[in-house]
């Protein structure tokens, strides 16, 4: 979350080995993770999986026990690969283009999540109450099932049902950042930010062509 293995790797990997060695016999933390820090901003920047602490929010999930949509399941190492997990829109971008929500909160890993294919496929462009129906039809999943499978994501049902955008996005962005925080065992500022208040000189990545939905 930290991102300190963003550039210059060579000189911080030939400090940290000695001192994770250290480490495990009983000494302090490498100065690596006492000097790494996560701010609220990044989050709004985090848009591609160009960046280690985009990626590392998805595992951060997956460790935790997010469930798929669909069926309910945890996500294990074989259903990881079988169903294709990877990070997704939850209010699809189609969804926000029509309704004209910016594009920057759109596309940041607020409002992304570890999915399978399939699920993704049934979610579409459809609005979160659409799609949040359909799913539970399918799979004939309750509501009190459906909050639970979305509460493993950090989401939350009633912002979703009422396609809510600007209270999913707040409630997200203030979970993100617990988990965060009990991940980092830091402290983390939660100074109100919002998105045209970031400097987009922190977003250093490019938008893949190839990335899904």
């Amino acid at each position: 979350m930290g991102e300190l293995y963003g550039s210059a790797i060579e000189t911080r990997l030939a400090k940290d080995l000695p001192e994770v060695i250290d480490w495990l016999g009983g000494k302090e933390a490498p100065s690596t993770i006492q000097d790494a820090n996560f701010s609220p901003a990044r989050l709004l920047t985090l848009r591609t999986r160009n960046s280690a602490a985009y990626k590392g929010i998805s595992a951060l999930l997956l460790k935790e026990g997010a469930l798929d949509f669909r069926s309910g399941d945890a996500v294990d190492l074989q259903m990881y690969f079988d169903e294709r997990i990877d990070i997704h829109h939850i209010f699809p971008r189609a969804y926000c283009n029509t309704k004209r929500i910016d594009p920057r909160k759109c596309d940041s890993i607020v409002n992304k999540t570890p999915l399978s294919a399939k699920t993704n496929r049934m979610i579409g462009g459809n609005a979160p109450s659409v799609y949040i129906a359909r799913l539970q039809k399918y799979a004939g999943i309750t509501v009190t099932r459906m909050e639970e499978i979305l509460e493993s994501h950090v989401i939350n049902y009633d912002s979703m049902s009422g396609d809510d955008f600007d209270k999913f996005f707040s409630m997200r962005q203030n979970a993100l950042l617990d988990r965060i925080e009990k991940a980092m065992g830091k402290q983390i500022s939660r100074e109100t930010t919002d998105v045209d208040d970031v400097d987009e000189t922190e977003d250093d990545e490019v938008e893949l062509a190839t990335e899904l939905s």
